[in-house]
């Protein structure tokens, strides 16, 4: 696979591993180059290690640097080498924090930035990197932060001008969750004290979709435990008592193994589970060109 390459566009250092931590250790692993675009350095997320309060955003706010650190130590556990911020070294787009907080009003935040200026950035890392595949959020970034939202904006339109200037990403994803997946999650979890991420039924999930448009699959068991390691790299927002592990408690390694995409863009391949769904990012990709 020297010749296929993968980039993924965040919105915050963290949201790589949630998301695609399995895939991004398999394509690492398969010789794939797998390059990550993180668009913001996550400086108005709560900090959830106490000793370190100090850094965040009302107080020092350091947490920005402090990331980029964390985000640095999870991808050497995926074994990705090629990691990035948006604009970097020249330019930098701050958290924005959720509508209607006054992060939200700042002119330097990511939700404010020119999209055209953003994507620019974007299509140069497009145009060195020629990524056959790209994965990204959905138009409401799976949850409707923000950052999120432009990290969709950013990331397809960027996928456009590249097209212009000679470069065609083959085949667009978007993560989501099957609804099955959801509602397996919550009966896990009935009885321990514990609720699926604070939802009672799976339609009050933000990620979930039908089960019939999520097209693909990779399912990458192998490199769970993997994932989940990376996501101890990012201790100030991911706990090690909270949601995550508490599900992995419960379900096991698989439920982190899974993930899941929806084909935006592109011909679905041939690489096929027994539930229609592509096994392979990659499928019907057969070289290094358009």
């Amino acid at each position: 696979m020297e010749n296929l390459r993968i980039l993924l566009v965040h919105a915050h250092p963290d949201d790589e591993t949630i998301n695609n931590g399995a895939t991004m250790a398999l394509y690492v692993e398969r010789g794939a180059k797998v390059t990550l675009v993180t668009c913001t350095r996550g400086e108005e997320g709560e900090v959830l290690v106490p000793e370190l309060a100090h850094l965040a955003s009302n107080q020092e706010d350091k947490l920005g640097k402090h990331r980029e650190g964390e985000l640095a130590d999870a991808m050497a556990v995926l074994g990705v080498k090629d990691f990035r911020f948006l604009g970097a070294p020249h330019k930098t787009y701050r958290d924005s924090g959720m509508i209607d907080t006054e992060p939200n009003k700042r002119s330097d935040n990511f939700w404010n930035a020119d999209l055209d200026e953003a994507a620019a950035h974007l299509v140069e890392i497009i145009l060195e990197v020629k990524p056959q595949v790209m994965v990204t959020y959905d138009e409401i970034g799976g949850y409707g932060h923000p950052d999120h939202i432009q990290a969709h904006r950013v990331a397809m339109r960027a996928a456009e001008l590249a097209r212009t200037k000679g470069w065609e990403i083959q085949k667009i994803y978007w993560n989501t969750i099957p609804k099955s997946v959801i509602e397996k999650g919550i009966e896990a979890m009935k009885g321990t004290g514990n609720q699926f991420f604070g939802v009672d039924k799976a339609e009050d999930f933000p990620f979930a979709q039908p089960d019939d448009v999520v097209t693909t699959v990779i399912d990458a068991e192998k490199y769970a435990e993997q994932k989940m390691r990376a996501m101890k790299a990012h201790p100030t927002q991911i706990s090690v008592d909270g949601p995550f592990f508490a599900l992995s408690d419960n379900l096991g390694f698989k439920v982190w193994g899974q993930e899941f995409y929806r084909l935006v863009y592109g011909e679905k391949g041939q690489d096929l589970n027994a539930d229609g769904r592509e096994i392979d990012l990659f499928s019907g990709i057969s070289d290094s060109g358009n």
